[in-house]
């Protein structure tokens, strides 16, 4: 049997004689392989920052000397925040290098989707000099970028929510479109039931957990804001012009609901309105600490593979795609995991560049709790935009015929 290789396929030849060409399937295994390899290198920085700023402060104190650092003015407390920006940036530059060097493949034949799945071994050092680079580099120039993550950051979480509102959106049409609408009823009707379900009673119990008396102020607010969002996005998921379903609103009510219990959670330790701070032994914190670590990664991970969902969500189409196509967008893929570069280093560092953190603690302060606040806003802005806009975009498109 012969192999030949072409540009763009592989073809063999079988024992009739005859050549059959192989479709994409070793170059589809390959970038299929590879995006796990990036994040197993974005979860490796996300240990390597966490390392630097619980366990790094004597070596950082000591370089800081050295290199005569003047960014920080706070004492020993930053320097662990500083660390993580440091390897944040690293992160953050590598991640960009990729995205530059592979936006705009378009087919798996094309040079750019070999070296973003494979070349393994230059990537790899090319990741340990943007891990090292940030480190002899001045404070004030990471301070620079501490604010510029701030916006990277903000960005991420609203590719985020784009990408679940679009995977709601997805499963809500599978279950509209021809037969699955009769055959589906009774499965659709039980997934929306269990979500409000769900949603409601994790609602009671935050107005319990988190709102034991009428001085909670700020988590009723939170908590009452979350339950008339529900509200309004159900009333308006429902109207006969909109006429999306239950189960839509349903899930944004879970993830709603999501939100603000890690709003709620993001509070400082020291706020008396969390009964359940006292309950949480050492072992529950780092449990607490890996999973929302894994989290970051796991979010990352599948957002940066959802290329499509902006086309969904702002152009009202599907897209479709070639045999040949790459299975993802390489570019978008990267660019989210810069952005999640930024995301992390904002979660150590509870968004505050001179914010003290404890050992084993994320996403902890006001300012963490705030931000969530706001992404929960402005999901269920997005979720209203995403099911109203189209009878905007219809009413434009195709006015009604005047009569005479």
């Amino acid at each position: 049997m012969t192999i030949v290789v072409e540009e763009g396929t592989i073809t063999r030849e079988d024992h009739h004689g005859e050549l059959v060409k192989t479709p994409q399937c070793l170059c589809s295994w390959s970038t299929g392989i590879a995006r796990y390899i990036y994040a197993l290198i974005f979860l490796t920085t996300n240990l390597l920052a966490w390392m630097v700023r619980d366990y790094g402060r004597v070596a950082l104190s000591k370089l800081r000397k050295n290199l005569e650092m003047q960014g920080f003015h706070s004492g020993k407390e930053c320097l662990g925040s500083e660390g993580v920006l440091r390897i944040s940036l690293g992160c953050f530059l590598f991640f960009f290098v990729m995205f530059v060097s592979t936006v705009g493949t378009r087919q798996l034949g094309q040079r750019r989707n070999s070296w973003h799945s494979s070349w393994w071994s230059a990537k790899i050092i090319l990741w340990m000099i943007f891990m090292i680079f940030p480190f002899i580099i001045p404070s004030d120039f990471v301070l620079f970028y501490g604010k510029i993550a701030h916006l990277g950051a903000g960005i991420f979480l609203f590719i985020q929510l784009i990408s679940v509102i679009s995977l709601i959106t997805l499963l809500n049409d599978y279950f509209r479109m021809g037969n699955n609408a009769e055959r589906c009823r009774i499965q659709v009707l039980f997934i929306s039931i269990t979500a409000y379900i769900v949603a409601l009673l994790f609602i009671i119990l935050m107005y319990i957990w988190y709102a034991p008396n009428p001085s909670c102020k700020i988590n009723i607010f939170f908590i009452t804001m979350t339950l008339a969002l529900i509200q309004l996005t159900t009333f308006v998921s429902t109207l006969d012009k909109v006429n999306a379903g239950f189960l839509t609103p349903g899930l944004m009510a879970v993830y709603l609901v999501f939100i603000c219990w890690c709003a709620i959670r993001s509070e400082p330790h020291s706020e008396n309105c969390n009964k359940n701070d006292g309950m949480h032994s050492n072992l529950m914190t780092y449990i607490s600490f890996v999973v929302a670590v894994l989290v970051i990664v796991v979010a990352t991970f599948t957002t940066g593979i959802d290329s499509k969902c902006f086309q969904m969500i702002f152009y009202f189409k599907k897209v479709k795609t070639e045999t040949e196509d790459v299975p993802y967008g390489y570019g978008f893929f990267h660019f989210v995991f810069a952005m999640g570069a930024n995301y992390f280093a904002m979660l150590f560092i509870s968004w505050n560049t001179h914010h003290t953190m404890e050992k084993w603690t994320i996403d902890v302060g006001w300012a963490s709790t705030w931000v969530r606040v706001v992404n929960q806003w402005l999901s269920a802005v997005v979720y209203l935009w995403t099911i109203v806009a189209p009878l905007f975009w219809k009413n434009l498109r195709c006015p009604e015929p005047q009569e005479g």
